[in-house]
């Protein structure tokens, strides 16, 4: 893994279709990480579950509703981001990210 985002609680993950951030939705809330530098830029605890496959953006993507991924109790998911730059191995505590362009 070149990256390791730790996030407790973990139920759903997307990115905005320019890959530029990642959305997450935890039992925590929502946060919104920067692809470039992976550092959070926005986190709001309010509960806000995916509805639809889909959940609501914050911070820099206010308001932007994203196509997430939901995440099964028991088994990790795997996810490509848009441009395909970016392996996610995802799992309730966190997750793994692989550069696929390095």
């Amino acid at each position: 893994m070149d990256h390791y985002l730790h996030l407790g609680g973990l139920v759903a993950v997307g990115f905005t279709e320019t890959a530029g951030y990642l959305l997450t939705v935890s039992h925590s809330g929502r946060g919104v990480f920067d692809t470039d530098s992976w550092q959070r830029v926005a986190r709001d605890s309010t509960l806000a579950y995916p509805v639809d496959g889909r959940a609501i953006g914050i911070g820099p993507i206010a308001g932007d509703s994203i196509r997430v991924a939901q995440l099964d109790s028991e088994h990790p998911i795997i996810i490509l981001s848009p441009d395909g730059r970016y392996e996610l191995h995802c799992e309730s505590s966190g997750i793994g990210i692989v550069n696929k362009c390095t």
